[in-house]
């Protein structure tokens, strides 16, 4: 038989029934995804619970020997239930069968092995139900086995029911043992260099250490691994991005008219990053870059004056936002910004599923003939339905809400046009490594001036109740000065347990619990609210149809309504400079990144702005710690570290931004910040010189594994 090879799948190396199982189990399908199920810890026999002290409703491995063996007729019902006394020499254990006579013959006075089951009791005693268990060979195994397995390391694996752990260590034994050659992913001179493991040894030695000493150096080599191919994989396709020729656009008249007639100057970071965009634009290698700034920075101003230096050379821009209300905002915002006459001259369109069939259609056809150079939608600019005449510009706003294939289908309308990538979510440096690794990164960190900030509070009910009282109030005396509120509950209507459509980091590290504060529910409360009576409050969220919303905005811009009860619709992109005040409620279930962009709807103007952070969560939890995290700082930068710190990687890199980025094993972004960097840049010296990996088979096979057919489609659109 011949060897196996990583990419084998699974069902001819341990036949069906097992790959059906693993499958099942943990989405397994070939070789290498069994073998990267790596060790979650590892035991050694002196650690192991004995039997008398396993903690029921557990599942637990333990080696033990048979000691009795019965059989009795059910009273209630036909058929028998076997029962066997096993005894790790400490306690016993009672292991029971239902209508499995068979198993008397397999389990044998004095025969010992692992067995594996979620503890349960029955009348005061301990018993696995319908356990897994695997049993030594013989007495000499038996024998050779206990004495090892005082010192040998027992792989503890993640496991299920069906699939234990001991069961996970048999069939990645039975592939290691078949497992022919393996690649290394490093170049040997970089191995030497990082003093690593080969890949094979490594691999059997995470799985199959004989000595603990072992599994230190096996973690740190495939943990370099895994760092090393992301980082490749990003490179490379950074490569092959600026591998193709896109068309120069150089700026012109347009872009000299709008800067001329700016009432403001640009800030130092805007006209730095400005400056970069504008070379990155006159390039003939694509533009594939990420603009990070804070809310209210002036990032749509960078982006409005790359679209013009598009325009200029008669190219279409395309700005794809999340939400219809935000897509709605940018187009009022940018054509106020353009002026009657160059708004006439680019006809900026927006396009969004709410349109009507005939309002659709007319969009289309301005959009498809490259009469509208400046193109504003939401998904549907990328239905099959749009074209475009000449798209030379994409820009994604608000990334975080978008995958990497829906950037990629929006550039594809294109004969690969610039990337500009937009977000008010500050990246640590480690994230943007391992999540944005295609990217540039340019950063706008000094804000305009004339703004008067804001201040947040933290209004902790659940220790003071009073203090809700004092928020209605507070928002009402602010009203009161000509200005304007928002206050914004974590769901449309908590009775019916009706999330908002745009709510998508809501967190939750406890138990669960109903919501309290739906906007349906607030809405009821501030209308007989006495301090409320001749205010004008309306409601906004993401079920109401889309021009029902566009109104409500305008209306509140126009300052018609006095206090917006809404959803997380409002996040970003709504500018109102009269705003002053905001009341989150119950923030704790909210993340630090979307409590700072919710926050910055308000102080955006001269107006002092105003935060209230309500939450009942007690003080210490995790919960408060976000809540408390925010009201600390209105550094989005600093708030972005804590936030990596507080919830951890998995969650802030998110499966939108595909598995490529996402799904870690070993390597984790906060602590192996060095281990990345390093690794990105001896993966650009191997992408520099070998981009088709020609001379690097091992690193080549490496991406292929890593990244799937999915996100493959996704990155070859680019």
């Amino acid at each position: 038989m011949p060897a196996l090879t990583l990419d084998d799948r699974l069902d001819g190396a341990v036949g069906g029934k097992t790959a059906k199982a693993l499958e099942r189990a943990f989405g397994m399908r070939t070789v290498s995804d069994l073998l990267a199920h790596y060790p979650r810890r590892y035991a050694l026999r002196g650690e192991l619970t004995p039997i008398s002290s396993l903690p029921v409703g557990e599942s637990v491995t333990i080696v033990a020997e048979v000691r009795r063996v019965g059989e009795r007729r059910m009273r209630q019902r036909n058929g028998s239930i076997v029962e066997i006394v096993i005894s790790d020499g400490e306690g016993e254990l009672t292991l029971t069968f239902f209508n499995q006579q068979w198993r008397l013959r397999e389990l044998l006075p004095g025969r010992r092995g692992f067995f594996a089951g979620k503890v349960g009791e029955y009348r005061g005693a301990k018993q696995l139900t319908h356990p897994d268990y695997e049993l030594f060979d013989d007495e000499e195994t038996a024998r050779r086995t206990a004495e090892s397995y005082a010192n040998v390391p027992i792989p503890i694996y993640p496991a299920t029911a069906a699939v234990p752990s001991w069961k996970v260590a048999s069939i990645s034994g039975i592939v290691l043992d078949g497992l022919g050659t393996v690649l290394d992913p490093l170049p040997d001179r970089l191995r030497a260099e990082w003093g690593l493991l080969e890949s094979r040894v490594a691999l059997e030695r995470i799985h199959r250490p004989i000595r603990t000493e072992e599994i230190a150096p096996a973690r740190e080599t495939l943990r370099a691994h895994e760092a090393f191919v992301l980082q490749a994989a990003l490179l490379q396709q950074r490569a092959y991005v600026r591998a193709m020729t896109a068309v120069s656009r150089e700026p012109g008249a347009l872009s000299a008219r709008f800067d001329g007639a700016l009432p403001f100057e640009l800030t130092p970071d805007q006209a730095t990053v400005g400056e970069i965009v504008a070379a990155d634009l006159q390039s003939e290698q694509p533009m594939n870059r990420l603009v990070q700034g804070e809310v209210g920075s002036g990032k749509t101003l960078v982006a409005l004056r790359a679209m013009l230096q598009v325009a200029d050379s008669g190219g279409q821009s395309a700005l794809i936002a999340p939400t219809e209300v935000l897509a709605g905002q940018h187009l009022r915002t940018i054509t106020k910004m353009l002026g009657p006459d160059l708004s006439a001259e680019l006809i900026p369109t927006l396009l969004t599923g709410q349109l009507t069939a005939a309002e659709r259609r007319r969009a289309a056809l301005r959009v498809a003939s490259g009469q509208s150079r400046i193109v504003i939608g939401t998904h549907a600019l990328l239905s099959d339905k749009t074209t475009f005449a000449d798209l030379g510009l994409v820009v994604v706003d608000e990334q975080h809400r978008f995958g990497v294939e829906q950037r990629e289908a929006l550039r594809a309308k294109g004969t690969a046009p610039h990337a500009l990538v937009l977000t008010a979510t500050p990246i640590p440096r480690t994230v943007a490594m391992t999540v944005f690794g295609d990217l540039d990164v340019s950063t706008i960190r000094t804000m305009p001036t004339g703004r008067a900030g804001v201040e947040t509070f933290v209004a902790p009910i659940a220790e003071k109740p009073a203090w809700l009282g004092r928020v209605w109030e507070r928002i009402a005396e602010e009203v009161a000065l000509g200005r304007q509120a928002f206050v914004v509950c974590p769901a449309i209507d908590a009775d019916s347990g009706a999330a908002d459509d745009t709510a998508d980091e809501t967190v939750d590290d406890e138990a669960p619990t109903p919501t309290r504060w739906g906007v349906v529910q607030t809405a009821h409360v501030l209308a007989r609210h006495p301090s409320f009576a001749s205010l004008r409050v309306e409601v906004l969220h993401g079920r109401l149809p889309g021009d029902e919303k566009d109104a409500i905005m305008q209306a509140f811009a126009r300052g018609d309504i006095d206090v917006l009860v809404a959803t997380t619709v409002v996040e970003v992109g709504v500018d109102v400079p009269n705003a002053s005040t905001m009341a989150i409620l119950e923030a704790d279930r909210f993340g630090v990144s979307q409590l700072h962009q919710l926050r910055g709807r308000v102080g955006r103007g001269s107006v002092p702005g105003l935060c209230l952070l309500v939450t009942e969560s007690p003080p210490g939890s995790p919960a408060r710690a976000r809540v408390e995290a925010v009201a600390a700082t209105v550094d989005g930068f600093e708030l972005a570290e804590v936030d990596l710190q507080l919830r951890g990687e998995g969650d802030v890199l998110g499966a939108t931004q595909s598995g490529v980025r996402s799904s870690l094993r070993l390597l984790r972004v906060v602590a192996d910040a060095e281990l990345i960097a390093r690794a990105r840049e001896a993966a650009r010296a191997v992408i520099d010189q070998d981009r088709s990996l020609v001379d690097h088979p091992g690193l080549a096979a490496a991406i292929d594994r890593r990244v799937n057919e999915q996100e493959r489609a996704a990155l070859s659109k680019s």
